[in-house]
C-alpha cells in the first residue's frame, strides 16, 4: 500500500548544480526562470504532478478566435510542461486532456479535438522517445474513435521500455466512473469481504503509480472537476489565474516552489509543533 509522501522510483536530480545544468540553454541568467529554479530544493521535488488544463476556450474568446484555436495553442503548453517535468526527472505527470463530460460539447468541437489529439501524438512521439518518456493513458479509452485508439496504442507500445518521466494522459476520464469501474472489477474478481483501501487502489486506472502530491489547476477555477478523486486525497492544490495556453515552464517551477513551502502533515502535527505547545 502506498502512503502519502512515499517515494516512487529514483529522482535523478541530486544537487542544485545538476538541476541548473538540466536547463542550461533553456533558461539563462538573468531570466526570472533561473531565479525560480535556484529556489527549488532538488531533494523535495514532487513525485507525481497532476494538471487540470483549463482555460483554452477563454483564451480564444479573449482574442476573438474560434475555440479550437485555444485548444491548438494549448499544445504548446503541453509540450513545455512535459519537457520541463522530464528535465526535472519528475517520475509521473498526469494531464487531464478530455473528460467524460466533454462529450456534451458540440459534435464538431469533439471531432476537432480528436483530430488534434492524433496530430499531437504523431508529431510529438519522436520527441517523447528522445526524452526517454513513457506514454500512458487512463480513462475509458476503449470508446474513443478507432483511429485515435490506434495512435494511442502505437505511442504506448513504442515507449513502454522508457524509464524517464511517465506521461499519463486522462482521456474520456471521470473520477467517479473510475471508482465505478474499480468496484465492478472487484466484484468480477470475486473480491473477499471486507474490501480495504489497497484492494481499491489495485483496481484503479492508476494502479502502480504514486498518488499525486501536487495538483495544479489553471484559469483560476476553484474546483477539482471530477479528476483523480481517490488519488488526490492528500495532494497539495495549486491554482493559478494563468490560462492553460499561456502556462509555461516558469509557471510550473513557481507551482513547485509553492509546493515545497507547504507544511505537509497528513492529519498529524510535527514534533516541533508539539514541543512549542
Amino acid at each position: 500500500m502506498r502512503y502519502p509522501g512515499q517515494q516512487y522510483g529514483k529522482v535523478a536530480i541530486n544537487s542544485m548544480n545538476e538541476l541548473v545544468k538540466e536547463f542550461k540553454g533553456i533558461f539563462d541568467p538573468p531570466s526570472p526562470e533561473v531565479e525560480i529554479l535556484e529556489r527549488l530544493d532538488p531533494h523535495r521535488l514532487p513525485q507525481h504532478i497532476a494538471v487540470i488544463m483549463d482555460g483554452n476556450g477563454r483564451w480564444a474568446e479573449q482574442r476573438h478566435l474560434p475555440r479550437m484555436e485555444g485548444h491548438r495553442a494549448g499544445i504548446a503548453a503541453v509540450r513545455a510542461i512535459v519537457e520541463t517535468a522530464a528535465r526535472l526527472s519528475i517520475p509521473v505527470l498526469t494531464l487531464y486532456a478530455f473528460s467524460a463530460e466533454n462529450w456534451k460539447r458540440p459534435r464538431s468541437e469533439v471531432s476537432q479535438l480528436m483530430r488534434l489529439l492524433k496530430e499531437y501524438i504523431r508529431k510529438e512521439l519522436p520527441t517523447i522517445q528522445k526524452n526517454n518518456i513513457r506514454f500512458q493513458t487512463i480513462g475509458r479509452v476503449d470508446v474513443l474513435p478507432s483511429s485515435v485508439r490506434r495512435e494511442l496504442k502505437i505511442a504506448e507500445e513504442e515507449t513502454q521500455g522508457n524509464g524517464g518521466t511517465r506521461m499519463v494522459i486522462a482521456l474520456n476520464y471521470s473520477g467517479r466512473l473510475e471508482l465505478v469501474d474499480a468496484f465492478n472489477r472487484l466484484l468480477k474478481d470475486a473480491a473477499t469481504y471486507p474490501v480495504d483501501e489497497e484492494d481499491i487502489e489495485k483496481s484503479l486506472y492508476t494502479k502502480g503509480l504514486p498518488e499525486p502530491d501536487l495538483l495544479i489547476r489553471t484559469s483560476g477555477e476553484m474546483r477539482v472537476s471530477n479528476f483523480l478523486l481517490w488519488q488526490i486525497a492528500y495532494a497539495e492544490i495549486y491554482v493559478t489565474e494563468v490560462l492553460w495556453p499561456d502556462f509555461r515552464a516558469g509557471h510550473l517551477l513557481e507551482a513547485i516552489v509553492e509546493f515545497q513551502r507547504r507544511d505537509r502533515r497528513y492529519g498529524g502535527i510535527h514534533f516541533a509543533s508539539l514541543q512549542s505547545t
